[in-house]
């Protein structure tokens, strides 16, 4: 019998302990990077058809992965969309009502956490509008002012290891000057040319002020770039969440994609420019994701946190749903449904489109399924499912229904149809989604028993809701 020398088996043994645990994370852990864009409408995309917009590498990223047909933001304002992403449930729940209106709590559970259970290096980029990042300088719209000291609620302290974000709005170019008034959302406070008092910050006490020039969405993947490179570099999984702030006003973008819709009004301009900016950075990412060789291991989702801005189309709110009813703030559909992609190389099939509704309350039980975690010990109602069934057509169609609460609105939808109330509840209008997506005919007097039915299901869901606003899930 060959023995081996004691001496080697301690030199060697770890590296082959090491080299089996790569291997394993590899087989059973993909990289994540979560990609959301901010106001961009259900037809702000090339792969829809949009008449003007050019998003290439979007469109790419949609023909190479699933299309959810019927993807729908968790509210029809950012911050209680972004709150939904990080945890799989819907925001009243933990006290964010609206934008700029409560905080991240620490006794949630969010998909960094449950990254860092798994091993995983994380990361954020962006607009986080999930708390203030200060208590000790004046900043954006909450930063440093003591009233609003108990929304303090930077990413550090919910799972991310790195990041490079603003509580809340910036220009599309050259995010920390004020542009413009004709950029849109400009106060009246501010200067233009002057500085938007607003600031990017990497840790608790540290502003960020060097590369902040130009195009902002190529500000932030500046930053999500190296991040990838270095855990690439390390062998780690990482999950990466990026948020750009395009469309977002004050929209605004410079000459090189201006000139690329040369004979549309100076509005269209800027707004289809910022939107071309940033589909150069998703471009830009997936390029660098295949030449660090790690495209086929990692998993993309993009989406936007609500529909587009304004009333209209007018000015630089250019955003379109494509007919749909409502935009931002309404949870008709043109409010809430919005883009929907998910790139897994040989995991999802290509050119695939999904029909049954999903939303972004969705992401933080279909992390949790590829990271093998149950989240049944959390002790926690989720509004979200796992997509990966209805991704793969091992299940044909959504069993729990999309609940949503916004102010006086209030919203229930299934594979077929979705109740609309405009008054808490009280009354509610109901239309047959997959065949009146523009909710032009009321159904309600004519279909009493599945409005009954669903108006029932949606008061049991409010009821689980304010349980969980009131303390029942710590």
């Amino acid at each position: 019998m060959y023995i081996i020398p004691r001496i080697l088996l301690v030199f060697f043994l770890p590296l082959l302990i090491a080299s089996c645990q790569k291997n394993s994370t590899e087989a059973t852990h993909p990289n994540i990077i979560l990609i959301m864009t901010d106001d961009q409408g259900w037809g702000d995309t090339g792969y829809y058809g949009h008449p003007h917009l050019k998003t290439p590498n979007i469109d790419e990223m949609a023909s190479n992965g699933v299309v959810f047909n019927r993807f729908y933001a968790a509210s029809a304002v950012c911050s209680p969309t972004r709150g939904s992403v990080m945890t799989g449930r819907h925001p009243l729940r933990y006290g964010i009502c609206g934008a700029n209106c409560g905080h991240l709590r620490t006794e949630e559970v969010t998909i960094a956490e449950l990254g860092k259970e798994a091993g995983y290096v994380t990361g954020v980029f962006g607009k986080w509008h999930l708390g203030t990042l200060t208590r000790d300088t004046i900043d954006s719209n909450r930063g440093g002012r003591p009233q609003h000291y108990a929304h303090y609620s930077p990413p550090s302290e919910h799972g991310f290891d790195t990041y490079f974000v603003t509580e809340a709005k910036v220009p599309t170019w050259n995010p920390m000057i004020t542009p413009p008034r004709s950029a849109g959302d400009v106060r009246s406070s501010l200067l233009e040319s002057e500085p938007f008092n607003t600031f990017y910050w990497s840790a608790p006490d540290k502003i960020v002020k060097e590369n902040l020039e130009g195009d902002d969405s190529r500000v932030i993947m500046d930053r999500v770039i190296p991040f990838v490179e270095d855990a690439v570099k390390k062998d780690q999984p990482f999950l990466a969440v990026v948020w750009f702030h395009t469309p977002h006003l004050p929209v605004i973008t410079g000459e090189r994609y201006k000139v690329q819709y040369k004979g549309l009004s100076e509005d269209q301009q800027h707004f289809y420019g910022a939107l071309t900016a940033m589909d150069e950075q998703v471009g830009r990412l997936r390029k660098s994701l295949r030449e660090l060789g790690v495209a086929d291991h990692t998993v993309l989702f993009f989406t936007s946190d609500n529909g587009p801005e304004g009333t209209t189309v007018t000015g630089r709110t250019q955003g379109i749903t494509k007919g749909l009813r409502g935009r931002k703030r309404s949870l008709y559909e043109g409010g809430i449904r919005v883009p929907g992609i998910m790139e897994w190389p040989g995991k999802v099939a290509s050119g695939s489109i999904l029909e049954a509704p999903c939303f972004t309350s969705d992401y933080f039980p279909t992390i949790a399924s590829i990271l093998n975690i149950d989240l049944a010990k959390y002790e926690r109602p989720y509004d979200g499912v796992n997509l990966l069934p209805l991704v793969n057509g091992t299940v044909e169609r959504r069993e729990k229904s999309l609940a949503f609460r916004l102010r006086q609105q209030a919203s229930l939808m299934n594979e077929s149809y979705k109740i609309y109330s405009s008054d808490g509840g009280k009354a509610f209008e109901l239309y047959d989604i997959s065949s009146d997506p523009s909710e032009s005919v009321d159904l309600a007097a004519s279909h009493p028993e599945i409005l009954n039915e669903m108006v029932a299901e949606w008061h049991q869901w409010r009821a689980s809701q304010e349980a969980s606003a009131d303390g029942a899930d710590y």
